[in-house]
């Protein structure tokens, strides 16, 4: 039995959430929140909100025990691009791309 929790169109993107999520693969859920709190990164905060709310459905809808679960997939893909454009010098514009990313976590109980 597993639960998961997706995120998507996180405003962020995916290459910065990769390495937050290689961090807590495999990891017992109560040591992924312990590095996710220790981590100094953009994406650490919104992983974490991603985790509570697979723990939460794990516990709620499938009555699994919190203290068993760990981290046993979680992939991040690439969103939609939100194009923006600057101006620049000479009456000439240049594009930002704003990256959006989908993550998506499976928590499981330890046999």
């Amino acid at each position: 039995m597993e639960a998961r929790a997706h995120a998507k169109m996180m405003r962020i993107s995916s290459r910065k959430v990769k390495l937050v999520i290689d961090l807590i693969r495999g990891k017992s859920t109560a040591e992924a929140f312990a590095i996710l709190a220790h981590t100094p990164k953009a994406a650490s905060p919104m992983i974490e909100k991603l985790l509570h709310s697979a723990v939460a459905n794990a516990e709620h809808n499938y009555d699994m025990d919190v203290e068993n679960l760990y981290v046993k997939e979680i992939y991040v893909g690439e969103g939609p691009t939100l194009k923006r454009i600057r101006p620049r010098a000479k009456g000439s514009a240049s594009r930002i791309m704003k990256r959006t990313s989908h993550t998506t976590i499976v928590v499981a109980e330890k046999a």
